[in-house]
């Protein structure tokens, strides 16, 4: 819609400085600078819009369903619930269980999680092994029957079962008891390469329309 209006909008200063010139080359040059002009300011302003969209999607794409949470920010929420005894089902500061911590603690920082480990395992991308596990990495164990989170510093914190309480402690599986790890929040690298990439799409179209235009 925004091409076809400015097409229209040429049309006009086209009719409008014929009737205006004062001789056959006078318009000619005239509507042809105009011409030249109203292209030009075209070409930008769809530019522009591209540019605008291109930048709002890589944007997304570094932060996407995050809201700019970081890792960092899933262990501090999770700590301030050490303490939290266990309760099967629960969900809250008066109790929570293990993957009733995972959701309330995501849900602080502005991410939605489903309720059950058995969602949860599902979520964000794969990480390889514990040596690649980042702060807020979500650990899974006994093929869906815990989840814990990583803490960074070999640290997790979870809620363990039944008479024990919400807890920070070192790491104690190996990777061969953990079912899957996974990274719900993007590393910085992969915001940083979309939003790189959007700047090239946005220059290669600013390039294209002003070529058109010319």
């Amino acid at each position: 819609m925004t091409m076809i209006a400015a097409m229209g909008r040429i049309e006009q200063i086209q009719s409008m400085m014929q009737q205006l010139a004062s001789g056959p080359r006078a318009a000619t040059t005239t509507v042809a600078a105009a011409t030249a002009t109203a292209a030009t300011a075209s070409a930008e302003s769809f530019a522009a819009s591209m540019a605008s969209a291109l930048g709002t999607a890589g944007g997304a794409s570094a932060v996407g369903a995050t809201g700019g949470a970081t890792g960092t920010n899933v262990v501090d929420a999770a700590k301030k619930y050490i303490g939290v005894p266990y309760v099967f089902g629960g969900e809250d500061s008066s109790g929570m269980d293990c993957s009733g911590l995972v959701q309330k603690v995501y849900s602080d920082v502005g991410i939605d999680m489903p309720r059950l480990v058995s969602g949860q395992m599902k979520m964000g991308t794969e990480v390889a092994s514990l040596a690649e596990a980042q702060p807020g990495d979500l650990i899974v164990t006994g093929g869906g029957d815990h989840i814990l989170i990583y803490a960074g510093d070999n640290k997790i914190i979870h809620a363990p079962y039944a008479g024990r309480d919400v807890c920070l402690r070192d790491v104690y599986m190996s990777d061969s008891e953990i079912t899957t790890i996974r990274r719900i929040i993007p590393t910085a690298a992969a915001g940083t390469t979309g939003a790189a990439s959007a700047d090239m799409l946005s220059a290669a179209f600013a390039a294209i329309a002003k070529g058109g235009a010319a």
